[in-house]
């Protein structure tokens, strides 16, 4: 009873107190503001979860920017609701919307088939959309929600478009893969024989290793990618702490205070999507200067799991066998 009490309570309170340690050393920080970057006539992007947050002012930066960006999101009014609010700022805006749900790997394949039916290049994959602190549950495929949506679903996602993404890169304008993560990883811990939590549950234990899996996924993804000499980089991002639907599963109490602190405190969306765009698009983040991890638009150091190559491979390898890839 008290090994259960505390496996349940210890996750709650280090991620609370590393999210106090995080919104101080943000609050006491320089914001990062994006520089201007260059145009992007002629690129195709896929936002995963595009239809509001942090992806949805990335999917409108880089429609003003003039780039072909396709929001891939389980809802499609919203989808189609964020698209006319984007074309209404920008009528010459090419906007579009995809059901894509990361819960389900028959969908992902689905979102694939369709992307690829239009024979479109693929320049710029952001995998954004994410789920935090959900009640336990699982996908449609049986998986636990945090690692099958934040993770799994989008690990399918890239890997099943690796080859349009590699065909679209070329020296000097590198396809990238940008996995946005969180500082919720330095509590992550990958149990490759218990990947689903079924051992002993915990949403806010499971959200941490989700987001420990998407950065040992983007680096051994950027490594591969450099050792076969393609044209395409990976690399993750903090957005920092952020003022969006994401914490809408916080408990309950907490809930209304959190409200009045995310507005007085937190960064807005369109400032924790400027490390996003600046990893996605910007010109000193080419070729081998891609990769690692990023937060407030510089290079950050995180835990020494992540360049585990042993945990990497191992990760990799039943991820690929979990989807039936290998």
């Amino acid at each position: 009873m008290l090994s259960a009490l505390r496996s349940y309570l210890l996750p709650i309170i280090k991620l609370y107190l590393l999210g106090v340690k995080v919104l101080l050393v943000q609050l006491f920080s320089r914001r990062f503001m994006l520089p201007a970057m260059p145009r992007q006539d002629g690129k195709v992007a896929i936002v995963t979860g595009g239809a509001r947050g942090i992806g949805y002012e990335v999917v409108r930066h880089m429609a003003r920017l003039g780039a072909h960006v396709i929001i891939g999101g389980r809802n499609e009014q919203e989808g189609l609701a964020a698209i006319r609010k984007i074309c209404e700022e920008y009528k010459e805006a090419k906007v579009e919307f995809m059901k894509l749900d990361l819960a389900s790997l028959q969908s992902v394949h689905q979102f694939v088939q369709r992307f690829k039916e239009q024979d479109l290049q693929l320049n710029i994959l952001v995998n954004n959309a994410g789920v935090m602190l959900v009640p336990e549950g699982h996908t449609e495929d049986g998986f636990e929600l945090h690692f099958g949506v934040n993770y799994l679903g989008h690990f399918l996602l890239t890997w099943l478009l690796l080859d349009t993404l590699k065909k679209s890169g070329k020296c000097g304008h590198f396809s990238r893969v940008v996995n946005v993560s969180s500082s919720a990883h330095h509590l992550g811990e990958i149990r490759i024989n218990d990947l689903n939590s079924s051992k002993s549950y915990s949403a806010h234990a499971a959200y941490c290793h989700s987001k420990l899996a998407q950065l040992l996924f983007s680096s051994h993804l950027h490594q591969q990618l450099e050792h076969g000499g393609f044209p395409l980089s990976s690399c993750a991002v903090d957005p920092g702490i952020v003022d969006t639907a994401l914490y809408r599963h916080l408990w309950t109490p907490l809930c209304l205070a959190h409200r009045i602190i995310a507005r007085l405190l937190y960064k807005t969306p369109s400032e924790g999507a400027a490390t996003v765009l600046y990893a996605a698009l910007s010109p000193d983040l080419e070729g081998e200067y891609g990769g690692d991890f990023w937060a407030n638009g510089q290079r950050e150091m995180t835990t020494p799991t992540t360049f585990d190559p042993k945990l990497q491979l191992s990760l990799w390898g039943t991820s690929l066998q979990l989807l039936g890839l290998q």
